[in-house]
């Protein structure tokens, strides 16, 4: 896996006339794992979307060090095509990299249209185009909601398995969930 790294330096964020947070730091680098926590409209979201640099920052810089993978509520999946074609469109762009459809129990639903897959099964196929990007940073917004308990276990042991490998993860939850060393920030410390 390419070198990585994600640093942050004194982030605030406003959306609309509402401070979510200011003074936010944090510096991750291979085989860390930082979990963001805070109630619903903290700004969890808000700091994903920066971090990926889809969203400007009151104040403060975002510093990367290889490509980030985002899986956020948005599985960016054709919901009118057959979960196999939907896999394969992403995989012509993000490259040749190869998800294990049965760990992420896909296989028998290939031929499902996405609109048809449950919220859980939506979610394992983002992240079923999350492992084929090969990214080694990887932005989590809210990765266990809607998945059982199994499902649960698959993200924390998927997560770990990409830090043991030498990736990045940083996953934005109000969920528990074990991530290898444990590290957490809650947005509340960081709130005006």
């Amino acid at each position: 896996m390419q070198e990585c790294r994600l640093t942050a330096n004194n982030l605030a964020c406003q959306r609309g006339e509402r401070l979510l947070f200011r003074g936010l730091a944090l510096e991750l680098t291979a085989g860390q794992a930082l979990q963001v926590k805070g109630a619903n409209g903290i700004g969890k979201s808000s700091l994903i979307r920066i971090l990926a640099g889809l969203m400007r920052p009151l104040v403060g810089t975002v510093e990367r060090a290889g490509m980030v993978g985002l899986l956020d509520e948005r599985p960016a999946l054709d919901p009118g095509l057959p979960l196999g074609k939907a896999l394969a469109f992403w995989q012509r762009l993000d490259g040749p990299g190869d998800a294990e459809l049965a760990q992420l129990g896909l296989s028998s639903l290939l031929e499902v249209p996405v609109r048809y897959l449950s919220t859980g099964q939506k979610k394992r196929a983002a992240l079923a185009r999350l492992l084929s990007q090969e990214a080694p940073i990887w932005l989590l917004d809210e990765p266990l909601n809607g998945l059982d308990t199994r499902g649960v276990a698959l993200v924390e042991a998927l997560v770990a398995q990409h830090c043991a490998q030498g990736g990045i993860a940083l996953v934005a939850s109000h969920q528990p969930i074990a991530l290898p060393g444990g590290a957490a920030i809650d947005l509340a410390d960081f709130t005006a």
